[in-house]
């Protein structure tokens, strides 16, 4: 049934608009946080390591995209694996009901993980931007072929961010009803860009057009393809994040258009709501169905990401193993609705400032201010990350980065 519900066409704008919001925010109280934590990595002599390297290293674990065979058995604390096209690895945990549990079997996979690597020669870094190779894509599944070539067109940021750089990435519940959605989304979109700011760290990356920045990592991203990576808007989540949705740029189709099914990628330049139109009939032979456009939003890279919960997205990796201080600030100022409005609040002199924290960081005296006030905020209440918060807080106000602080 589940099947033959995905292969359903789509007929009209307004049903596929109705099942964005539906698969896109998922309704219940907020209990949940998962996190995906990412690490370049690298082979003895400095290069990227072969899809078959990594699948014999990770065993049971790998991931069906550099083995097809293999069961992808999650880690001893329920973390997954799985590749970026440059060959970056990422653990992503199961939801867990705390910051605290999450960051206890992040911290366990992680070992596990970096321990099957170490055996079999292959090194981690924890950059979030990769300074000194060139980009290279060693995946060569029909996605990421696709996503290439359509990047490309643009520029260079779509190849670097796909090969060279990682994230920090954690996901919350979206909310109860409509309203709390609202008032969720909006703080993560308010405290986005003085957060940002807080923990960017990636201030060189090969091959990335000159300028200073504090995030190349985030700048990549901001300039790949602004039609899927730009703030959607904020007034309805739930209806505007489906009609952003269907106006974004379709990337690419699986199982080709008529041609090699193995070529995704589009001979003209459209977005979804064209494909649903009928204005490709010609191209691509047939309209969408519900599958296609599951695909399409995952082809969608905003700072948040409606993905059933809400998805954080504009966090760098952060270095010594220090992705738990940002993984504590979201689940402490998401904690309860009065916190979440506090938030919300202190982080209005800075919204929409997305790409002044990108470019200048905590350099920035009010994203400066913003990001203290928010960490104190999250030290405040935080049940067991409150020292730490605090320290991220006044490393803020004192405008050090993350790697200042690390490196110290």
């Amino acid at each position: 049934m589940a099947t033959q519900m995905r292969s359903a066409r789509l007929t009209t704008r307004a049903a596929a608009e109705a099942y964005v919001g539906g698969v896109c925010f998922k309704l219940g109280p907020p209990r949940l946080i998962g996190a995906e934590l990412e690490w370049l990595t690298t082979t003895r002599d400095g290069g990227r390591p072969r899809p078959a390297d990594l699948a014999a290293a990770l065993g049971p674990h790998a991931p069906t995209s550099v083995d097809p065979d293999s069961p992808a058995h999650p880690l001893p604390s329920g973390s997954t694996v799985t590749l970026e096209p440059g060959g970056q690895i990422e653990l992503s945990s199961r939801p867990l009901a705390s910051a605290e549990e999450l960051c206890a079997a992040l911290d366990a996979d992680s070992r596990r993980l970096r321990s099957l690597l170490d055996r079999a020669g292959i090194g981690t870094s924890d950059a979030a931007a990769d300074a000194g190779r060139p980009a290279e894509r060693i995946l060569p599944a029909p996605r990421y072929r696709a996503m290439q070539q359509w990047f490309d067109r643009i520029g260079p940021f779509g190849r670097l961010m796909m090969c060279n750089t990682t994230a920090t990435q954690v996901s919350v519940d979206a909310g109860a009803d409509a309203a709390e959605v609202a008032a969720r989304w909006t703080a993560l979109y308010a405290v986005g860009p003085a957060l940002l700011a807080a923990f960017a760290c990636s201030p060189r990356l090969r091959g990335i057009p000159l300028g200073d920045w504090a995030s190349q990592r985030m700048r990549a991203w901001f300039e790949l393809d602004r039609g899927r990576t730009e703030p959607p808007p904020l007034t309805d989540p739930i209806g505007d994040y489906a009609r952003w949705a269907l106006d974004a740029p379709l990337l690419c189709v699986r199982g080709g258009c008529g041609r090699d099914s193995d070529d995704w990628s589009l001979p003209v330049e459209v977005r979804f709501s064209d494909w649903l139109a009928g204005d490709l009939d010609s191209v691509i032979g047939r309209r969408p169905c519900r599958a296609d456009l599951d695909y399409h939003l995952t082809t969608l890279f905003p700072p948040v990401r409606a993905a059933g919960h809400l998805e954080v997205r504009y966090l760098d990796a952060q270095p010594r193993s220090r992705w738990h201080v940002p993984i504590a600030a979201l689940a402490a100022l998401l904690g309860d609705p009065g916190t979440v409005s506090e938030a919300t609040a202190l982080a209005a002199g800075t919204t929409g400032r997305w790409r002044d924290a990108a470019e200048c960081g905590l350099r920035d005296a009010e994203l400066r201010t913003a990001a203290t006030e928010l960490l104190d905020l999250a030290a405040s209440v935080s049940r067991s990350f409150a020292e730490e918060l605090a320290g991220a807080a006044g490393r803020c106000r004192r405008g050090r980065t993350v790697t200042e602080e690390a490196d110290r």
